[in-house]
């Protein structure tokens, strides 16, 4: 059994922000697998599953994500190396995708959250990147990652995010 998790912001209002990549990410994985989502949030995220892979996207903000987490782990006692967690990355260039199987959180306050409840950095974690220096020198790092991606930057997404599917069949395949 896995734990696929993809971390975000609940509600209309950050639809498309930079902290949103990994709901993004696992929605388009859902359509590209033709998946779908449970009607009523359990153990506090909304999920979906396939096969003995379990999908959640977290419904308390993002830096409280380790919550849900840790409460899909624990009752399904899934092991912490059999969880990936997707997060958005204001460091690496847009469309950049790096994996990790363990580590550190680099300051992103999700993954904090979800080291703390976990009990450690023992999970795999996929960090999308989103940098846009240009944006990034005009607002301060909470309004960026809660900035919308620009037009242009939208028009990439299917391809980025088609990257991180494979990814994810990567982690669930090995």
């Amino acid at each position: 059994m896995k734990l696929v998790v993809g971390l975000g912001n609940p509600g209309e209002r950050f639809n498309f922000t930079r902290h949103n990549m990994g709901f993004l990410a696992l929605d388009f994985y859902f359509k590209r697998n033709n998946l779908s989502w449970d009607e009523k949030p359990r153990l506090g995220a909304i999920n979906g599953r396939k096969g003995d892979i379990f999908f959640i996207k977290p419904q308390d903000y993002y830096n409280l994500s380790g919550q849900a987490v840790a409460a899909f782990s624990k009752y399904y006692k899934i092991k912490n190396p059999d969880i990936l967690v997707i997060c958005d990355n204001f460091d690496l260039e847009l469309g950049k995708i790096r994996y990790r199987s363990s580590g550190s959180s680099g300051g992103n306050n999700g993954l904090k959250s979800v080291d703390k409840e976990l009990g450690g950095t023992d999970y795999a974690r996929l960090r999308i990147g989103t940098a846009n220096p240009d944006l990034q020198g005009k607002m301060n790092a909470v309004d960026f990652v809660l900035s919308r991606l620009t037009p242009d930057e939208k028009k990439r997404l299917p391809e980025i995010l088609s990257e991180v599917c494979d990814k994810i069949d990567e982690f669930i395949e090995s």
